[in-house]
């Protein structure tokens, strides 16, 4: 059972896409813990569906009409993302706003360490995904309708204010590395340095849809956190989920010899990006690092909430990861140390 309304969400479709017909099968896609979102089968073709998840619901988050509004902006740009196609932002369809998007097929490697492929072909692939950051923060907002995407101003202020209020708003329980952090980060804010770009806010390998048979990428996903912001954030995020274990779990690269894995080392990667970039190299990462585990436990906590409340989209899972806020804290107290 998907749970949407497919005889409301039928109609919908067949008034608002041109020559889309019933009956309409859904089903969803297994994992995240985000925006649950479902494969819609129709007699004129296959389509992705992404809706607001039920329930209460923080301000601001979950914006599924922010999704949809870049990436139909990005279309036609150097960053690869999947056709839009229609906006519902009536809550009385299927009880939450969603938007309708085209299927993009092909490769997406939930490990790191990309187990399977030969040596070179995971290195082609991090170059890949290198390319398109260096992409998307290359993209001119006027050019694109994003000048307001965001509000200006220092990024990194905004941010911490943003994910603390949401933390503190989520908390389950007592978790003083989390307010140390979060004292530090107050504490060593960098200047502003002008820098103003897109930022994905969730960029890493498996938010990234690869082509079957080449390192190209088809398209990126999941923009629900993405605004106008400072480009080091994304930077600093795609390192700290290499940090992660190797788990199923983590997700990362710890402990693996990525030289022999093919694999680039952080250095590597930061390094070509700024080469892409055609800019200096980056001083003092460790606060953008301490600031990635930062939101990344803040995030975090806001699953744990949504699993114990039970509008989660995987509850247990949202459980298991929410025991990881502590570590993200001590991870992002390491970073600050100098110690990540």
């Amino acid at each position: 059972m998907s749970g949407l309304d497919l005889p409301a969400l039928t109609a919908w479709l067949e008034d608002h896409m041109p020559g889309v017909t019933g009956p309409v099968e859904a089903v969803k896609f297994s994992g995240g813990q985000s925006n649950p979102t479902y494969r819609l089968s129709t007699p004129t073709g296959r389509f992705v569906l992404r809706r607001k998840p039920p329930g209460v619901l923080l301000k601001s988050a979950h914006a599924v009409e922010r999704e949809y509004r870049v990436q139909r902006a990005l279309a036609g740009t150097d960053v690869p993302v999947a056709r839009m196609h229609a906006l519902c932002e009536d809550e009385t369809v299927i009880g939450t706003p969603f938007y309708i998007m085209e299927e993009v097929t092909g490769r997406i490697f939930d490990a790191p360490a990309m187990p399977g492929l030969e040596p070179s072909g995971r290195g082609a692939i991090i170059d890949e995904m290198n390319r398109v950051l260096a992409a998307i923060h290359d993209v001119d907002l006027a050019a694109a309708g994003l000048d307001d995407y965001g509000p200006g101003g220092n990024y990194y202020a905004r941010q911490c204010a943003r994910w603390t209020k949401q933390y503190r708003a989520t908390a389950t329980d007592d978790v003083p590395g989390m307010e140390r952090l979060i004292d530090w980060l107050a504490a060593n804010l960098p200047d502003d340095d002008g820098q103003r770009c897109l930022v994905h806010g969730d960029y890493r390998l498996d938010n990234l849809i690869f082509a079957p048979d080449a390192p190209g990428i088809r398209a990126v996903i999941d923009w629900e956190l993405s605004t106008t912001g400072h480009p080091y954030a994304d930077l600093a995020a795609v390192l700290m989920q290499w940090a992660m274990p190797a788990t199923a779990e983590g997700r990362g690269l710890a402990g693996l010899d990525r030289a022999a894995l093919g694999l680039w080392s952080d250095d590597a990667f930061v390094a070509r990006y700024c080469e892409r970039r055609g800019i200096a190299p980056i001083a003092d990462f460790g606060f953008y690092l301490a600031f990635a585990h930062f939101r990344m436990a803040a995030i975090l906590q806001g699953v744990k909430k949504r699993a114990l409340d039970g509008n989660a989209a995987d509850p247990e899972r949202g459980r298991r990861l929410g025991a990881y806020v502590p570590e993200f804290a001590r991870a992002g107290l390491a970073a600050a140390e100098g110690r990540g």
